[in-house]
């Protein structure tokens, strides 16, 4: 799916997937990423060797799960193709990627949000998505975002010395 995503002609920074980078060079960058889009913020999204076709958030701010851990690096998707689904419910990656932090009625609130506006140019690249890659919507995205990330063994990512040494915690 990702490879067929890759063949359409579409400006992907429309949905927060702009191109860059694919090895991230972030402190937080997991070891074995190939980054697959990029947010004009600086958070990036990635596949990571060992984890199959999940795909990750990075985000060099650290944030707080609903268990209280600190975490630069979390899972968004089983696949590919649930990602873009995911992405097609709302209307760009930022919903997604934020949800680790966010309630459901913060969720929601967010969706119908001047922050979450929809442009012309950006509903021409989700129509053009689901139609060229037969997608539609995900249903219930935040329940599915968080039942992923609450089952998600953290301890089975590699970083750098570097990540360890900048968030000043022993390495494992």
């Amino acid at each position: 799916m990702y490879k067929k995503y890759q063949e359409i002609n579409i400006d992907k920074s429309y949905i927060g997937l702009e191109e860059g980078d694919t090895e991230g060079g972030y402190f937080c960058t997991p070891v074995g990423s190939k980054v697959i889009g990029w947010e004009s913020c600086g958070i990036h999204y990635c596949f990571i060797n060992g984890f199959g076709e999940t795909v990750f958030a990075v985000n060099p701010n650290t944030l707080t799960n609903d268990k209280s851990e600190e975490l630069n690096v979390y899972p968004l998707a089983e696949n590919f193709e649930i990602f873009l689904r995911l992405i097609l419910a709302t209307k760009s990656v930022t919903p997604i990627e934020q949800i680790i932090m966010f309630s459901k009625e913060e969720f929601e609130n967010f969706l119908i949000s001047e922050d979450n506006t929809v442009l012309p140019e950006q509903q021409e690249v989700l129509n053009t998505i689901s139609e060229k890659l037969s997608l539609i919507p995900f249903e219930n995205p935040y329940e599915y975002v968080k039942e992923l990330q609450a089952k998600f063994d953290y301890t089975k990512l590699i970083f750098t010395d570097e990540y360890y040494d900048v968030l000043g915690i022993d390495r494992r």
